[in-house]
């Protein structure tokens, strides 16, 4: 079976550690952005199979993100996870209506994200 891959976006070098320390177990290709623009640009030229988001971000925030990736036919099915201290109603609201597939809030545990990325690339969440 191929190696999935995986863009993980962030602009805190902590989360992008610690996600980073959470996926190596499995058999993912990891690649990382850390900001906005560098997230879209990362994602059309590497076409990674799921993509975790973070929202605030400089540049770009990964509600604009996420709707620039739903913007290409070839990305409109990729998995896209908001991992965000931004939980309030109206943030998981427009993380949906930006084209998210699912919303995770920070501190989030490893069993919880492991568990939703190996649901969306195994097909059984989309």
């Amino acid at each position: 079976m191929p190696r999935k891959k995986i863009l993980l976006v962030d602009d805190s070098s902590t989360v992008l550690m610690m996600e980073r320390m959470i996926l190596n177990k499995g058999s993912y290709d990891l690649v990382t952005a850390k900001d906005g623009s560098e997230a879209v640009e990362r994602a059309f030229a590497e076409k990674p199979d799921l993509i975790l988001l973070d929202v605030i971000m400089p540049k770009m925030n990964g509600f604009e993100v996420c709707k620039k990736i739903r913007e290409d036919d070839g990305m409109k099915t990729v998995p896209i996870i908001m991992v965000t201290t931004r939980g309030e109603g109206e943030n998981v609201e427009s993380g949906f209506a930006s084209g998210c597939s699912d919303y995770i809030t920070k501190p989030f545990s490893s069993l919880e994200l492991l568990t939703k990325i190996e649901s969306y690339l195994a097909g059984d969440a989309r």
